[in-house]
């Protein structure tokens, strides 16, 4: 069990936090007035310049860790991306209370996936990766 892990857990686990963010990227394209939308209620500035950045790092990042290409430096940027969206859109403590529930399991949902980007930036793509490593 340890081998078929070690073998094939690091493209498993890769594909399946990078899914998430394939996505909602290609999600984002299709709705990109809506989304844009969302973000401006948000408070947030430059929506369109900031929703083709976020297009960029979730279909760009995702397909570079489903493919473990450069997979530690598309994970490291997907995290530090992931600290100002998690803080910005999902920020629980601020919200209407009939959002608090939604809007936190979102948060540490993103938490999560940020552990998953720390673990691949520290241990690399594994052995079924364009790396290798």
């Amino acid at each position: 069990m340890s081998d078929f892990i070690g073998k094939f857990g690091p493209v498993t686990g890769r594909v399946l936090v990078a899914l998430i963010f394939l996505w909602s990227g290609i999600g984002k394209i299709g709705g990109f007035a809506g989304t844009a939308g969302y973000m401006a209620s948000k408070g947030l500035p430059m929506v369109e310049v900031l929703l083709v950045l976020t297009i960029v790092i979730e279909v760009g990042g995702s397909l570079m860790l489903i493919v473990g290409w450069k997979a530690r430096w598309a994970a490291a940027v997907m995290f530090l991306w992931l600290v100002p969206v998690t803080l910005a859109m999902h920020n629980f403590w601020a919200v209407p209370p009939a959002e608090v529930m939604g809007q936190q399991i979102n948060f540490m949902k993103n938490l999560a996936i940020m552990g998953a980007m720390l673990f691949i930036m520290a241990f690399g793509a594994g052995p079924y990766g364009v790396d290798k490593k």
